[in-house]
Order: structure tokens, then sequence, then C-alpha cells
């Protein structure tokens, strides 16, 4: 194993959407499942998602209300619950990546996310 990056960093890096910090790790072949959604496959299809988030949390403000990381080896799990206030109303989002690491790069994420209630986290959206 690579230690030359902290995989932990950049994986919370990439789930708490500071793609700037995690983007340049990607591999070329990286493939990103978001599961019950769409598989997008290579780095510019991660990047161009990527971009398309930011530019849709422009006018929103994020609030963690929970982060768990763990890791072992080139796995790391990031575990969230983020807030979102925006012009569309107030939401929240429980949600799960799990990035593997190729040495230094990202070559896998697979991602879990559900809706849930801004008010009680974890509970059914209202």
């Amino acid at each position: 194993m690579d230690d030359s990056i902290d995989r932990a960093a950049v994986a919370l890096a990439f789930s708490t959407h500071r793609f700037e910090e995690s983007l340049p790790h990607l591999a070329r072949d990286v493939r990103w499942t978001i599961v019950g959604y769409l598989v997008l496959e290579g780095a510019d299809a991660v990047i161009r998602t990527c971009s398309e988030t930011r530019e849709s949390l422009a006018d929103t403000e994020t609030s963690l209300l929970r982060c768990v990381v763990a890791g072992q080896g080139d796995v790391v799990a990031v575990d969230t619950v983020a807030r979102y206030s925006g012009p569309n109303g107030v939401t929240a989002v429980a949600g799960c990546d799990i990035v593997e690491f190729t040495g230094t790069r990202i070559s896998a994420i697979t991602s879990y996310a559900v809706q849930v209630d801004p008010e009680c986290a974890g509970a059914p959206p209202r």
C-alpha cells in the first residue's frame, strides 16, 4: 500500500463535495456507481457530474449532521447525513460513499443515498 496520500482525507473531501481536493486523485478509468441511479465510467464523466453537483448547490447552505470515516488499507467508507437549505426549501440526505484506491488513485466509488427528514436525521422524509 502506498501511504503518500491520506486516503481518508481524500474520501472525506469527495463525500463532502470539496471536489477540488479529491478529483486530482481520480484514476483515468475510475468507475462511480450511484446505487439505484447510474454508473459513470472514466474520470471525465465523474468530473462532469461533480461539476454539475457543485453548480446545483451554489445557492445552498450545507450542514453536516453526521460524519463517520472508516478505512482499512485501500478502502475508505464515509457515512454522512447532510442538511441542505436553499431556494427550493430544506432537505436532508443520509449517504455512504465507499471509495476504493489503487495506489494513490481512486479506482472505484460506490455511493448510497436516501432522503431523510431534515429535522430528525435517519427518519423518513415527511
